[in-house]
């Protein structure tokens, strides 16, 4: 008897029919002996309608408000399966953060989870029932409904797998699994049967969208074994587990993309010890995170210093008026932003051990006449900051440059 967590993303709890597939699915596995903890996002579409009312309401709206409203998706869709489950004659019952107890930190719409109380879980599942449980939400320590960022529910399964000892993760979604770049632009792009935890924590930080990543540090964290398929087929997907030699082998497992991205260039700062300690100090205390970062003289003068970083698209609007102040009384003379950018990014385990991994990526997009705008590395990636306009072509070009096309063995 295996306990496993099964996740259901929006687009597969995204109809009536949908949610009587996921409760199917779901009873097929507890028939075969398993004990089933389900984790639900809200349904395709909704937190996007319930942010826009929001939006509606006033421009910025108030973080913990937003936290309250985003909420509700997930409570919806978690009935409603339970209920489905129940239609099709299992026994099921619906859990909210609160009940949980998932307890975060009170960073309103990118909490972190603290702690988790799973027994409410254990009771539920020692019923014969199904755990039907919210995801992408908790609670911090004064009662505030908080949420876990967009992707959370993936968050919320792999943490809820952490804390109870599940001996898998499933995380059912519309693709059948990681592929090594996305399919919808580079129609070469196969699937990858199994990858390393580092792998995906990089793909996922560069744009991929299949896990969230805070939940693959999650997974790599406690080493629970997460396995990416789809909701509408038995077709075995992607396993994201530890490192081993045939995973080290591949030198690029995959090339991803990111167009939230955000350019900000803070021309002549005073050139002196504290001022980028002040100015980044200033955006982590808003809880808003920076990328890329380029530090050079000022052309205008020897004793001032232009400060290029990147952010979210999503961070920009709020993050505006105190970047300005700040730059403003470090002594900028200019605050210029520039949201026509994609960062395009090569990730392998392979890159610690094979050198000229970087040139040929630069190769390839000078081939291409791409013009890199900044550059930035770990020990397996390689990231690119490119114009917009030359995103498709990048990602074409990088993944048949490396020769991803062709299936390796994992």
């Amino acid at each position: 008897m295996a306990l496993v967590v099964q996740k259901f993303g929006g687009t597969s709890v995204g109809s009536i029919d949908r949610m009587r597939n996921v409760a199917r699915r779901a009873i097929a596995a507890q028939k075969k002996g398993d004990k089933i903890v389900v984790i639900v996002s809200a349904m395709s579409g909704e937190t996007n309608r319930l942010l826009g009312l929001a939006h509606q309401m006033v421009a910025v709206p108030d973080a913990r408000e937003m936290d309250v409203i985003a909420a509700t998706g997930e409570q919806v869709a978690a009935a409603l399966t339970a209920m489905a489950i129940q239609n099709e004659g299992g026994q099921a019952r619906s859990l909210l953060g609160h009940q949980v107890k998932i307890l975060t930190d009170g960073a309103f719409t990118k909490a972190r989870i603290k702690t988790i109380e799973g027994s409410k879980i254990f009771s539920t599942l020692e019923q014969g029932q199904i755990a039907v449980v919210a995801g992408f939400q908790g609670v911090n320590e004064h009662g505030d409904i908080t949420t876990l960022g967009r992707g959370g529910s993936d968050t919320s399964a792999v943490a809820i797998a952490a804390a109870i000892g599940a001996d898998a993760c499933e995380i059912y979604t519309d693709v059948d699994g990681v592929y090594t770049t996305d399919p919808n632009i580079c129609p070469s792009a196969r699937k990858i049967p199994r990858i390393s935890y580092e792998e995906m924590l990089e793909l996922a930080s560069l744009g991929a969208k299949v896990l969230q990543i805070r939940s693959v540090e999650i997974a790599m964290k406690y080493g629970v074994p997460v396995h990416v398929r789809s909701s509408f087929s038995d077709v075995e997907g992607t396993w994201v587990t530890g490192e081993d030699k045939a995973l080290e082998d591949v030198v690029v497992a995959g090339v991803a993309y990111d167009k939230n991205e955000a350019r900000v260039h803070c021309v002549g700062l005073n050139d002196k010890p504290g001022v980028v300690a002040e100015l980044f100090g200033a955006m982590a205390d808003k809880n808003i995170s920076v990328d890329m970062i380029i530090q050079n003289v000022s052309k205008e003068s020897h004793d001032r210093a232009d400060v290029t970083f990147t952010l979210a698209k999503t961070d920009l609007l709020r993050a505006k008026p105190f970047i300005e102040e700040v730059a403003k009384r470090l002594g900028s003379q200019e605050v210029r932003y520039d949201e026509d950018i994609v960062k395009v990014s090569i990730v392998g385990l392979g890159m610690r051990s094979h050198a000229g991994i970087a040139a040929k990526m630069f190769r390839i997009m000078a081939a291409e006449g791409i013009n890199i705008q900044a550059i930035s590395t770990s020990e397996i990636k390689v990231s690119c900051l490119i114009h917009a306009k030359y995103t498709e072509l990048a990602v074409r070009a990088l993944h048949d440059g490396f020769g991803l096309a062709k299936a390796v063995e994992r």
